[in-house]
């Protein structure tokens, strides 16, 4: 399977910890987390291909090349053995990498994901891809600004839901299509028992999508796994709780070298 070159960017030091962004957005978006990882890890934050600086490749996509990519860049920067700490769509390229490549995988940190989704769930996440194709991507930007995050940080942080947004509208509409079609297709539940390495599962009380009775199933489900379910947040916690994530994320790390 063909893999692209993607953007990548490096900070700090210590064992090395591959930060997977979610569906339109960049490497950026791990800005927050990263300041709470940096004194005791190495961080590598990439776009996904048709994101930010990375290179396209030839859609369509699949959660298989997402994970070639990612193993591309491992070998490309000669980690033996890496963490893997991935967000949304992140979160299922995280578990299928360790699967497929469990000799090079540490941990798995899956932030915000879904998985077990129930047919009211998957008509639901599947109707908004429907939507864009038929409206454009435009059009359903107020459901995913709800979906994204709480009233409060809309309210109060009106810059940044901006440029979250500014983000999903410069990403190329057949990418965005693409890896939004991916993230609503893949059901991790036959193979997740399959990850035998620590899990951190972690999701916000109020992430519509992505919600706490799904990530308690994926917690049971994972062999090896620990739970966090952060209070009144939705989906976009690298937004609105980096601080938060980056504490759970680092000491998960620190108890799983």
């Amino acid at each position: 399977m063909s893999s692209v070159e993607c953007a990548y960017e490096i900070s700090g030091s210590g064992p090395a910890v591959f930060l997977v962004h979610g569906i339109g957005a960049r490497k950026n978006a791990w800005d927050g987390v990263k300041a709470q990882l940096e004194k005791d890890f190495t961080c590598i934050g990439y776009d996904l291909r048709g994101h930010g600086e990375s290179p396209k490749g030839e859609p369509p996509y699949s959660l298989e090349a997402l994970v070639a990519d990612l193993e591309n860049l491992r070998e490309k920067l000669a980690f033996d053995k890496i963490h893997i700490v991935g967000h949304s769509l992140g979160g299922m390229i995280g578990p299928a990498y360790a699967k497929a490549y469990p000799q090079y995988t540490l941990s798995v940190s899956l932030l915000s994901t879904a998985a077990f989704r129930s047919e009211d769930d998957s008509v639901k996440v599947k109707g908004v891809v429907s939507s864009m194709h038929e409206k454009g991507i435009e059009a359903v930007l107020s459901t995913l600004t709800n979906r994204w995050f709480t009233d409060t940080f809309i309210a109060n942080n009106p810059d940044k839901v901006d440029f979250r947004l500014k983000q999903v509208l410069e990403t190329d509409p057949e990418v965005f299509l693409e890896v939004f079609r991916i993230y609503a297709e893949t059901e991790m539940s036959s193979w997740l028992p399959a990850v035998k390495q620590p899990c951190l599962v972690l999701t916000g009380e109020n992430d519509g999508g992505c919600n706490p009775r799904l990530n308690r199933l994926i917690h049971s489900a994972l062999p090896d796994s620990e739970l966090v379910i952060l209070e009144n947040y939705k989906h976009s916690l690298l937004m609105e709780a980096a601080d938060e994530v980056g504490r759970c994320v680092f000491d998960f790390l620190q108890r799983h070298p």
